[in-house]
């Protein structure tokens, strides 16, 4: 785990050491001031949902059947002393965050739990003065520290990830909170007049002379497609449905695609069982292409995801090979692969991926907690990254940035976000000009977490043409929850 020694120790303020991160000489004074839409933390409190998902998730080698989602409000102070509140919500995802051999899902539940509690206290009396930036900058290796003393009771540490999610609703209430006390949406509160003086403090200097408004729009796209998720144990045809869950929504991928207009789906993948991966997506293809043909609809793609379950490159190339073979169709309409092997990408350099990259785009979704590590996945042969609000909206933002200066492929996940969450995400994939879908699953799986949401955006939360529309996301703040 990466552990950052406060500046304190060393003798410096965090001001001081944002001015050197500049490119400035340690100690020397900034050349730039800070402006007076600057603001604090005060308060921080987090409370907690828990939904039973009506059909269980697949992913992994893990079957997921609940959730518990992670809610904080937040207070921010102005330079004035006029105050604001945020929201920000996100699903816990221990499963995914924190998969463990040693530890139970309520044991590494628990751990996510006393996490957020000291996140808490520790966003309440964090002193940084900045931009959600800056905060978050100042905040995460106090978080990440956090983590670590938790571990120490536990028989597996706290991953890095896991410390990201848990404190991603945090930072999405802070930028919440800030765009609602400048009164403007956070999207548009990303250029040199809330944000100065560029990126080269956060990213180096390759940013120099360039601010984040550069690399996030400060409308929302329109519209953008729906990804539809296919979990490995989720039924494709009537006869795989061996209990039906008759509460009137569909059932089979046919039916899935009908309800909702579905042209992009996304399909998830044992990754240590060739032949029954092989075999899983040509049924897909098989069940969508009838269907889409029934639709008189020509135009529809796939998205793969092992989640790091390939034991090596080798094996997902040959999978590649043998399905472009097997079934060119549906090899034809493969939009990318994420993640098939180990996300540790420092004790896994044998995982090159310049080979399968070479046959489709292949990004990283668990491998990225930060630049490093998206700069050594780049350099390792990915095509790009998989984008989440679920790992801080200002890592997301940065990332984009980075991302797009690089002309990589990016897009952006979900992590079977309800509600609130999913607003965000949306909200997250809209403004990114280089992102053009966003997967959205929890109305497949836990869709009484999303109750009362369809009034406030139908169009993200309603979808009948394979369509999230953004409508209604242009208010305060992260344009979710009014003030």
């Amino acid at each position: 785990m990466n552990t950052m020694a406060p500046s304190s120790s060393l003798g410096l303020t965090r001001r001081r050491v944002l001015a050197s991160a500049s490119g400035l000489l340690l100690g020397a004074p900034a050349v730039w001031s800070r402006p007076s839409s600057d603001v604090r933390t005060t308060e921080a409190e987090p409370f907690f949902e828990d939904f039973r998902y009506r059909a269980p998730i697949k992913f992994g080698g893990a079957v997921v059947d609940r959730v518990t989602v992670l809610n904080v409000r937040c207070t921010v102070r102005g330079r004035r002393g006029e105050t604001a509140h945020g929201f920000g919500s996100m699903p816990l995802g221990n499963v995914w965050s924190f998969p463990s051999k040693r530890l139970t899902y309520d044991q590494t539940l628990a751990a996510m739990k006393d996490l957020a509690a000291r996140i808490a206290k520790i966003t309440a009396t964090e002193q940084e003065w900045g931009h959600p930036l800056d905060i978050n900058r100042a905040l995460e290796p106090r978080y990440v520290s956090a983590a670590a003393e938790i571990s120490r009771g536990l028989d597996e540490p706290i991953p890095l990830l896991c410390a990201l999610v848990t404190a991603s609703p945090f930072d999405a209430a802070i930028h919440d909170a800030y765009g609602k006390l400048h009164r403007r949406n956070s999207f548009q509160t990303l250029g040199p007049d809330y944000l100065p003086p560029d990126l080269s403090r956060f990213l180096g200097t390759e940013f120099r002379g360039e601010t984040l408004d550069r690399y996030v729009a400060q409308k929302p796209k329109p519209a953008l497609p729906l990804y539809h998720l296919v979990g490995a144990v989720d039924p494709i045809l009537p006869e795989d449905v061996k209990q039906p869950i008759g509460d009137g929504l569909p059932e089979t991928l046919p039916e899935w695609i009908r309800f909702n207009g579905i042209t992009h789906i996304k399909i998830k993948l044992n990754g240590d069982d060739r032949e029954w991966d092989l075999n899983r997506v040509v049924r897909v293809h098989e069940a969508t292409a009838r269907t889409e043909s029934e639709r008189s609809v020509s135009r529809y793609v796939y998205s793969l995801d092992f989640n790091e379950r390939c034991p090596n490159v080798g094996y997902l190339v040959e999978f590649l090979e043998t399905l472009r073979s097997r079934s060119p169709r549906a090899f034809a309409r493969i939009q990318y692969v994420e993640q098939p092997t180990a996300r540790d990408l420092d004790a896994n350099p044998q995982n090159d991926m310049h080979g399968a990259s070479r046959l489709v785009p292949v990004v990283i979704d668990e491998s990225l907690t930060g630049k490093d590590a998206f700069l050594k996945a780049l350099a390792m042969g990915y095509s790009g990254a998989a984008l989440k609000a679920c790992k801080g909206q200002s890592q997301s933002l940065l990332m984009a940035a980075l991302g797009q200066k690089r002309r990589v492929f990016l897009c952006v996940q979900d992590l079977t976000c309800p509600g609130a969450s999913l607003a965000h995400s949306v909200a997250l994939a809209a403004h990114i000009p280089a992102v053009k879908t966003i997967e959205a699953n929890a109305r497949q799986y836990v869709p009484a977490a999303n109750s009362g949401w369809e009034k406030r955006f139908p169009g993200i939360f309603v979808v009948r043409d394979g369509m999230v529309r953004t409508a209604g996301m242009n208010g305060p703040g992260l344009g979710v929850v009014p003030e």
